[in-house]
């Protein structure tokens, strides 16, 4: 499994961003994603969840209500659109998958630099 993350920049507080997490090497349908993300000093944290047909979702409460997960199985693709963006979201973004129950995953993708100013 390969994943591609992308679509990080900068934004000013209350901005949105759209990130995107493309998935190859595999069947994409039959694995759930999640986005984690890992501040400056700080240590990488679950950010959102889906299941593999896209019908579940979990979130952070951090983001609950400002971010949304989805997926487009046919282009092998997840998406996080983050609104309301805050300077506490400030981060290195990770798609994932293969997840396991220590929080943890098989696969990651590089990640992409989210920037908030206040």
């Amino acid at each position: 499994v390969q994943l591609q993350a992308f679509g990080g920049g900068s934004v000013q507080a209350g901005g949105s961003l759209r990130l995107s997490c493309a998935f190859s090497g595999r069947t994409f349908s039959m694995y759930p994603m999640a986005w984690f993300r890992q501040a400056p000093g700080k240590e990488r944290e679950f950010v959102a969840y889906i299941n593999w047909g896209g019908s579940s979702t979990n979130y952070a409460d951090s983001v609950r209500g400002r971010f949304t997960i989805s997926r487009d199985n046919a282009q092998s693709t997840t998406y996080l659109q983050m609104n309301s963006l805050k300077p506490e979201d400030t981060a290195v973004y990770y798609c994932a998958t293969g997840l396991k129950s220590d929080g943890g995953a098989d696969y990651w993708g590089q990640g992409t630099l989210v920037t908030v100013s206040s």
